[in-house]
């Protein structure tokens, strides 16, 4: 689940650990792999505690990791390590939301009182104002959820509130007791509360859970066998990266990888690895799971300023960021954070190529972890040859 930039850098800040870069593969040739090893280890220079990537072309695929996976056995990460992939959860969702558009079971200009009599209400708030598509765009005006959950507050409230099960509508309860930021349609502003919208409509619309319909739908037709659309589950099956973070220097830096990921839902609770989220948003950009109608709605932006701080010029679509190139054009994205663990990734256009780069603890207090990150994903996609 993402916040706003502002928080995405102030939440996820100051590991006190640096471990020094070391691949998990073995020294390449090939200054295509070098190339990636080394903007691995910059990330792992500015303090995280883990890194897993994997960039992918035409020419082939690269992968590297470096760090650990868990602090208290030092046992190195690899490249197919699982991770909480966190809001990265969101295109998955949208995904199952405009295949439901193609199929006619619903539209994107239905509101969600159409769908979800009276749960959006009071304080302002009017559900037959806001439609599915504002929702799935971060338009809707309805108050972000997770800035009222102190299970991501703080050490303190996260320990206390971890393993607790959430329902949807107690997510969406939490939002109505708050004034929306906005009229809906009139502003952009990130909202968490209209991806646990989406999941309830999509179970409104097809009689099975988010879950059950993105597993249906997209994980076990492409074959993502690593990839989990978890309910209430607190572990992460596998090896997998362990998340450590302080939030914000609230406590002591704690291990914060078994997690109740209801609290999330549609809004961020999948696990992933690398492979698996290359191969999604390969076919999803390269047309497979989405008509040409669908796929157009999804890529039509609006200019995201919140995220200027992290990507300048940032646009965002129905579940998808598009983020301006160094290089000139621009790449479709959709990062993801949860305490402890960090997603980013990008695809161009035709999802021919795609990067994909989980890190874990908090990294820097600066930007420069974000930074290192965005130069990563960049510079692949930049790379000579790669475009």
């Amino acid at each position: 689940m993402k916040r706003t930039a502002t928080a995405l850098v102030a939440a996820i800040a100051a590991s006190v650990l640096t471990i020094p870069a070391a691949s998990a593969t073995a020294k390449s040739p090939h200054p295509a792999q070098d190339s990636l090893r080394d903007r691995v280890g910059a990330v792992m220079e500015t303090g995280t505690v883990g890194a897993v990537a994997r960039s992918t072309g035409p020419r082939g695929q690269r992968s590297a990791a470096a760090g650990v996976i868990d602090k208290a056995t030092g046992e190195a990460a690899r490249p197919g390590d699982r991770f909480r992939i966190a809001s990265a959860s969101k295109t998955f969702v949208a995904t199952v939301v405009l295949q439901l558009a193609g199929e006619g079971r619903l539209s994107l200009d239905d509101t969600v009182e159409d769908w979800l009599p009276g749960v959006v209400s009071g304080n302002g708030n009017d559900g037959s104002r806001i439609t599915v598509r504002q929702l799935l765009q971060h338009t809707s005006g309805l108050y972000n959820y997770t800035s009222d959950l102190p299970l991501l507050a703080s050490v303190e409230g996260y320990e206390a509130g971890r393993y607790t099960t959430w329902t949807d509508e107690q997510l969406v309860a939490i939002a109505m007791k708050h004034e929306p930021d906005f009229a809906p349609g009139t502003k952009w502003s990130y909202s968490n509360t209209g991806y646990i919208l989406a999941g309830m409509i999509i179970e409104k619309a097809t009689g099975h859970t988010w879950q059950q319909e993105v597993t249906r739908r997209i994980i076990k037709p492409l074959h993502l066998s690593h990839t989990l659309a978890p309910g209430t589950g607190t572990r992460i099956p596998g090896r997998h990266l362990h998340g450590y973070s302080n939030f914000d220097g609230s406590g002591a830096t704690i291990d914060v990888t078994e997690f109740n990921p209801s609290a999330a839902g549609a809004a961020g609770a999948m696990i992933s690895t690398t492979a698996d989220l290359t191969r999604f948003y390969q076919a999803l950009l390269g047309g497979h799971l989405l008509g040409p109608a669908e796929m157009k709605a999804m890529k039509t932006t609006v200019r995201a300023p919140e995220f200027d701080d992290v990507w300048p010029g940032a646009s965002y679509g129905l579940g998808l960021v598009r983020i301006p190139l160094s290089c000139g054009g621009s790449y479709y994205s959709h990062g993801g954070d949860l305490p402890g663990y960090t997603t980013r990734d990008g695809v161009t256009a035709d999802g021919r190529r795609v990067v994909v780069l989980a890190t874990t603890g908090d990294g820097a207090a600066d930007m420069s972890t974000e930074h290192a990150r965005n130069n990563l994903i960049d510079g692949e996609l930049c790379a000579p040859g790669r475009q």
